[in-house]
């Protein structure tokens, strides 16, 4: 078992939100202050290093024109944490490939990290949240497609060492294609991918990639692993999906006391409650397939908008969005979800969220990784091979 201390850089000193329509794309850049937000950058900076000094590796990822990520440019940071740290793995999660017009471009980004760090970088791509096509002037349609020629591409620039190649894909037209650096670690860095749907997971296990999801909770989760398997297994391999190939994402503070970790837990949930939207930015036309959309339309719960029911500690910790609360609290809590979706090899925690103050967070890294870190990685080995909840149940 790994554990990544993640924060997206919130920038949380905002008017009422019932000012504005919503907090991503639209929020007017006056509301920043630049002296509060360096602030903020070298706190971050800061609190990632304490936790590499305790022993967790470090997460970071990017968004566009929102207040919940300040971090338009995460492969600056990443460049910036690759120097100063020193032992700790470093995942990027990550790259929006679908949205940027050069591949080869993160290809080398991602390379010159890599070598900085002396072959500490996990690189992490991501389709793109859809609040970000319209900032991004994409189109939402074949966006799948898009990411995985981008890809495909900055695979080929990482292993390609015998000079310039050329490139003719349906999106990327590339004449001369000869990366310097080249990466430290060979064949290239590990790679994630980043999904919520069991089809998208499917794609990334016949691949072997790892798969990271993110505040899917119990079901969805399960959902997401299961597509993996069934990904990994079509691709013709025997074996169990190792459990390293399998990441989830949750809100997770620890703390010595149920009321310490109350009081954090209910800072985090900022990032669930000052998530507002409206739908045209949530689900642009043909971001998600036809059949989810008719769903939607018959009720269902858009799966980027379904915060607003654990928007309180007690349900957030009930649907396994969260684990919160003393040391003994945060591992029964994992237990339960770590068990229902078959386990999973990564725990990328989000330690850090709107008004949680840097005294707060500490206590938090710290209480979650010397009271709690050790536990897990006993119970849970490394090599523990995943395991299928549905074919476990149908066995029995």
């Amino acid at each position: 078992m790994k554990a990544w201390h993640f924060s997206e850089n919130a920038y949380p000193y905002l008017p009422p939100a019932e000012t504005y329509p919503s907090i991503r794309v639209s929020l007017p850049s006056r509301i920043y202050d630049p002296e509060k937000g360096a602030a903020l950058y070298h706190r971050y900076i800061d609190e990632w290093l304490i936790a590499e000094d305790e022993g967790v590796e470090i997460m970071l990822n990017e968004h566009h024109q929102t207040a919940t990520c300040v971090d338009p440019a995460a492969p600056l940071v990443l460049a910036i944490l690759a120097r100063l740290s020193k032992k700790a793995r470093l995942l990027i999660l990550g790259n929006p490939i679908a949205n940027r017009r050069q591949p080869v471009r993160v290809a080398e980004e991602m390379a010159m990290i890599d070598v900085l760090s002396q072959g500490r970088l996990e690189a992490g791509f991501v389709r793109g949240v859809p609040y970000e096509i319209l900032p991004a002037n994409s189109n939402p349609v074949r966006m799948n497609e898009r990411h995985w020629e981008a890809l495909d591409l900055i695979v080929k620039s990482w292993t390609t060492h015998d000079g310039p190649f050329s490139w003719e894909g349906r999106f990327f037209h590339m004449r001369a294609v000869n990366i310097w650096p080249r990466p430290w670690q060979q064949p290239h860095p590990p790679i994630w991918i980043s999904t919520t749907s069991p089809s998208g997971a499917a794609r990334v296990g016949e691949r072997g990639y790892v798969q990271a999801t993110f505040l899917t909770g119990f079901d969805g989760t399960r959902a997401v692993f299961e597509g993996y398997r069934r990904g990994w297994m079509k691709a013709g391999r025997k074996e169990p999906v190792p459990i390293d190939r399998l990441a989830y994402a949750a809100l997770v503070y620890a703390a010595p006391s149920e009321k310490q970790a109350r009081a954090g837990a209910e800072k985090l949930l900022w990032y669930i409650l000052s998530n507002k939207v409206p739908p045209h930015i949530a689900n642009p036309p043909g971001y998600v397939p036809v059949q989810a959309n008719l769903a939607i339309l018959r009720g269902a719960e858009h799966p980027l908008s379904g915060f607003k029911k654990n928007a309180t500690v007690d349900a957030a910790i009930a649907s396994g969005l969260m684990f919160a609360g003393t040391p003994d609290q945060v591992m029964a809590q994992f237990k339960k979800v770590y068990d229902y979706v078959g386990g999973f090899g990564h725990l990328l925690i989000m330690g850090q969220a709107g008004f949680l103050e840097h005294e707060e967070t500490v206590l938090g890294i710290r209480t979650f990784a010397r009271e709690v870190y050790p536990r897990l990685k006993e119970a849970y080995p490394d090599k523990t091979p995943s395991w299928s909840p549905t074919e476990a149940v149908a066995a029995q």
